[in-house]
């Protein structure tokens, strides 16, 4: 039987003391950013109805219901990822849920291999565009009307007024802030050389293997959306080496400190009175 996102709101909602207006999905290496934070709730995915298993490295799978500056925000501490085997319906399901809560924000981070030389490791990248190249769609399937159209425009998936505030953010706070375009693939296996000298072809600037999924998801429900990622490796375009998941989640750890500032500014900025 298919998992009835409505059901499991209204569960989280008997469970939650508040519902915040703002999420954030933590990706590969970032899951620390809601550790520094006051947790007011915390709730495995392993008890959550309709969830599935986080397995990807560094994904802890917990729910967490924190205050971010002084302002409350809902974590999910890890994602799930279609190249766990999951269909994309289980990959977007926490959004679906997010939306059914009634939250209206959200953030998504992951970590993401570069496919520019300027977008050095450890520095962040904010998203403009993507495309996807997963071969999937998680509106696929008969159309629910409850949550949004069955043909959504995805003309400006990331919304221009969040992009505008965290490049301020980003100045005010001297943070580097890069802007580009992310295409996301299936993994889990790391692109080839080739694959990634047509991906930048394209316009792409960044590669991972999440995100696009769920920001589908989250504009089909009405969910306003940005979305960053850290560059936690160069791709193989620029270097001969193997890459590894210690490389991955060290460089995100590098930059995490700064994502989080980041964060913390725009939850504060959507949150006002």
């Amino acid at each position: 039987m298919t998992p009835d996102y409505r059901q499991t709101a209204l569960w989280l909602q008997d469970r939650l003391p508040a519902v915040p207006h703002v999420a954030v999905i933590l990706g590969t290496g970032l899951n620390d950013l809601a550790d520094s934070c006051e947790v007011l709730c915390q709730i495995p995915y392993s008890e959550i109805p309709g969830f599935v298993s986080s397995t990807a490295p560094s994904h802890r799978g917990n729910l967490i219901l924190a205050k971010l500056e002084g302002r409350q925000v809902l974590f999910l501490q890890g994602r799930f990822h279609y190249y766990e085997g999951y269909p994309v319906s289980a990959v977007v399901f926490p959004v679906r849920t997010l939306a059914a809560l009634g939250v209206k924000n959200l953030v998504v981070t992951n970590a993401a291999g570069s496919l520019r030389e300027d977008f050095v490791p450890g520095s962040i990248a904010m998203l403009s565009d993507h495309i996807n190249f997963m071969g999937v769609n998680p509106l696929i399937g008969p159309n629910d009307d409850s949550l949004g159209e069955r043909f959504p425009s995805l003309n400006e998936p990331y919304d221009p007024e969040y992009r505008k505030i965290c490049a301020g953010l980003a100045k005010a706070l001297n943070i580097q802030l890069h802007e580009g375009i992310y295409i996301a693939v299936a993994g889990p296996s790391l692109e080839t050389r080739a694959e990634c000298a047509a991906f930048a072809d394209w316009g792409a600037d960044l590669v991972g293997m999440s995100t696009v999924p769920e920001v589908i998801a989250a504009r089909h429900a009405g969910l306003r959306t940005v979305a960053f990622s850290i560059v936690t490796n160069y791709s193989n375009l620029f270097h001969a080496q193997a890459h590894s998941q210690e490389e991955i989640r060290h460089n995100a750890a590098q930059a995490s400190g700064k994502l989080r500032c980041l964060i913390s500014g725009l939850v504060k900025i959507l949150t006002e009175p």
